[in-house]
């Protein structure tokens, strides 16, 4: 008994594409033809057809399926390589379903760097936006120093600091910044990691600054703006004074 192009197919759980495509790459033969021209297949082409999709289902490339069948010196290699490919591919799934998880059970933001759970939950968007995109460029222990700064009770600095207007007086701001330098000197010595942003980046310094100065302005206003930057004066005196 023969079958046609569209039985094997079926026969073979594919397509009766996939089946065509095979024989234009030369990985099943083609079969005789009937007196009206039609493809007759047998049980060869069958078990041929099998043999493919069993490969092609662990994920081996179209183009290895040669060298493997021939088990020459590469083969090994393939298949080790392939296994990797597997491995890496198998941990970043279950990385993605621990994140998942964190944000179904602990209804962690998607918005948030992964990790965080709900450490950021009370943050205001600026600050929420500005640690996913500090994420794009710190190193995983910057990273984790943020989470564990974040886990710290908050003080009412920080409160005062976000609820800022773009029109607060010069005297606001000059007392919130002296108020504010201090907190921010503590969390240096407590997680020295943050101290220097560009140190601590996977990235260029350039592409760094890039990233934190626009970040900034796209997501404070004008007095937050102003008093980061008395709080990084009033911390400079005092590394130039020696305190």
């Amino acid at each position: 008994m023969a079958w046609s192009t569209s039985q094997l197919a079926e026969l073979a759980g594919t397509t009766l594409k996939t089946v065509r495509h095979y024989h234009e790459i030369g990985l099943l033969e083609e079969p005789e033809r009937a007196a009206n021209g039609y493809k007759r297949y047998g049980v060869k082409h069958l078990v041929r057809l099998l043999g493919i999709r069993r490969m092609v289902d662990i994920g081996l490339p179209l183009s290895d399926i040669p060298s493997v069948e021939a088990g020459d010196e590469g083969a090994e290699q393939i298949l080790r390589a392939l296994d990797a490919e597997l491995a890496a591919t198998i941990e970043r799934q279950q990385r993605m379903r621990r994140e998942l998880a964190a944000i179904l059970d602990d209804r962690a933001s998607v918005g948030l760097p992964a990790g965080f759970g709900t450490l950021a939950d009370d943050l205001p968007a600026a600050e929420r936006s500005l640690l996913l995109a500090y994420s794009s460029f710190l190193t995983p222990s910057a990273m984790s120093a943020l989470q564990e700064q974040l886990a710290a009770p908050r003080d009412d600095v920080a409160a005062q600091f976000e609820a800022l207007p773009a029109d607060a007086p010069e005297d606001v701001r000059r007392r919130l910044a002296r108020r504010l330098a201090p907190v921010v000197r503590e969390q240096q010595r407590n997680h020295p990691l943050l101290r220097d942003l560009e140190a601590s980046s996977r990235r260029g310094g350039a592409i760094t600054r890039s990233v934190v100065v626009h970040a900034l302005v796209e997501f404070y206003n004008e007095a937050h703006l102003d008093v980061l930057q008395r709080v990084h004066a009033l911390l400079s005196e005092d590394d130039a004074d020696g305190t």
